[in-house]
């Protein structure tokens, strides 16, 4: 099979399953709103919950994986596969041994790290001591998803993406079943809900162990230490951890100054940010875990032109996907939020609000994809710091064009910000690393993402048409608003994947190629 169509399959087969993961995701929100609603208790979870998560975001998930599939896969490429079996027990252990520490001083030190995040809390003792307890209950959490990681790492390096995609299914059913079947059974009943973290981390962790052994992996505690590619990993984690999670510091630099803006400000960006990592997670993430490991492999080789087509390929099917996603979503904003939250105090003056930050997020789509395509290159190539300084410019961009926006467009300014943060960060990705390595398709690039606006312009306005039919300002109406809201999608998959085919979109045909495999197997 051609690295392309190897590329294109493992994305596929990590879009499948971040959707199912997405949908339960969803389910678990709803649940978790039918069960405890929206106050004290939520707010402390939420809040408690926020803190080994962003650790996920930019260690485990961020740093980690960038740094360790690169030296792994550099590992097992030169060195066989018993030299990197070795390696992978050597840093499972000493990631075992860092990560016990990590959270031993996370739940000792919780008191400080709360009330350092969320100074607020501090003016209500109640929310901040649960704050406080619930931090103290998930914080292992970080220590088995940091292991996960590790062992998706090794599975991406050799071609296996499902398992480790699927895994987070496991944490939302965890949550799920524990909010229902436990809530009851504590004397603070959100405690179950943590609880469902915890064993979700857990579950995760064990859902690897057996598929790492019939890879050939078997999991063996073996503390060494100065192995040199361990060496290589901690020197390539530090920087790592900025450049891949900018992204997630200009979200927190967005949710800091809404709350100088009007009441609501805090709560519209989080909605939309919500929806925004819908398609983020289940296209962006695929694609970006699905090249690395072949850019990885090839770089280690020394297969620069192979790296190169590689690269060409994953930043051309990520365009052609996430260019009528952004469309879709600027054309479905509002109506989106009035059919999932309208009711009770979320109003229709809400879900326009909500609208609207939605719209501006989507803009920066393709572009914050672009950015988690282009960045594992650099890793790839081992080079930290080009992506490291161009992260920090980045940053400065988005806190910049925020306090300039923030006024005229109030919480819209703020998404806002963050997209234009995003096109920074992007164009100057894409200049550094052509000059690092030379040409790398640039011209086709441009002509697949030329050819995918012409196709989402058509798509766009037939969606845009198909949802005005449908009042969105009424509350209710729910079987009429996803029956409207359903066409839309559908017509505009259909629309926008026919105009592709006779635009002969080669990122088409190997779509409609990779279901026509799945449907005959």
């Amino acid at each position: 099979m051609s690295e392309k169509k190897q590329i294109a399959r493992a994305a596929g087969v990590l879009g499948f399953a971040t959707i199912i993961s997405r949908i339960m995701g969803m389910v678990r929100d709803m649940a978790v709103s039918r069960l405890f609603g929206a106050g004290l208790y939520t707010d402390a979870f939420f809040a408690a919950f926020q803190i080994p998560n962003m650790l996920r975001r930019f260690f485990a998930e961020g740093a980690l994986t960038s740094a360790f599939v690169p030296t792994f896969s550099e590992w097992y490429t030169q060195r066989g596969e018993d030299e990197a079996r070795e390696l992978a027990n050597i840093c499972f252990t000493l990631l075992t041994i860092v990560m016990a520490g990590v959270t031993l001083a996370g739940i000792i030190l919780s008191p400080w790290i709360v009330s350092l995040m969320f100074p607020g809390f501090k003016s209500q003792p109640a929310k901040l001591e649960l704050t406080i307890f619930l931090n103290r209950l998930m914080f292992p959490y970080i220590f088995f998803i940091s292991l996960v990681a590790l062992c998706m790492g090794i599975l991406n390096t050799v071609r296996h993406f499902f398992t480790p995609a699927i895994s987070t299914v496991f944490l939302n059913v965890s949550m799920i079943l524990c909010a229902w079947l436990l809530h009851d059974r504590f004397q603070v009943p959100i405690t179950a809900l943590a609880v469902g973290v915890l064993v979700g981390g857990v579950l995760q962790l064990l859902l690897q162990l057996p598929t790492l052994w019939r890879k050939g992996f078997p999991i063996r505690l073996r503390f060494v230490t100065g192995h040199p590619a361990v060496r290589k990993i901690a020197l390539l984690m530090g920087p790592s951890i900025f450049g891949v999670g900018v992204y997630y510091l200009n979200l927190t630099v967005g949710n800091i100054l809404a709350s100088l803006l009007p009441q609501g400000s805090v709560s519209y960006l989080y909605y939309a940010q919500r929806l925004f990592e819908f398609p983020q997670g289940i296209f962006t993430v695929s694609v970006a875990q699905a090249v690395l490991p072949s850019m990885s492999r090839q770089a280690a080789a020394g297969e620069i032109d192979q790296l190169k087509e590689s690269l060409g390929f994953g930043l051309r099917l990520t365009l052609f996907i996430t260019i009528p996603a952004t469309a879709g979503l600027m054309m479905c904003s509002t109506p989106i939020f009035s059919l999932l939250f309208m009711g009770g105090e979320f109003d229709y003056a809400k879900a326009v609000n909500c609208g609207i930050a939605l719209f501006y997020y989507s803009l920066g789509l393709s572009l914050v994809a672009l950015v988690r395509v282009l960045v594992p290159a650099f890793y790839a190539l081992k080079d930290t710091r080009t992506p490291v300084a161009i992260a920090f410019g980045a940053f400065l961009l988005n806190v910049g064009a925020s306090l300039l926006l923030m006024g005229p467009l109030k919480h819209g300014g703020l998404a806002l910000a963050s997209s234009l943060s995003a096109l920074g960060n992007m164009g100057l990705l894409l200049y550094f690393l052509r000059r690092k390595i030379g040409p790398f398709g640039g011209r086709g690039i441009v002509v697949s993402g030329l050819k995918a606006c012409l196709a989402s312009l058509p798509m766009a306005l037939v969606v845009r048409w198909v949802v005005s039919l449908q009042g969105w300002s009424a509350g209710g109406h729910k079987i009429a608003k996803v029956g409207t809201l359903g066409a839309a999608v559908a017509g505009g998959v259909v629309i926008y994947m026919t105009i592709a085919h006779l635009l002969r979109c080669d990122e088409a045909r190997e779509v409609v190629a990779q279901v026509r495999r799945r449907l005959t197997r």
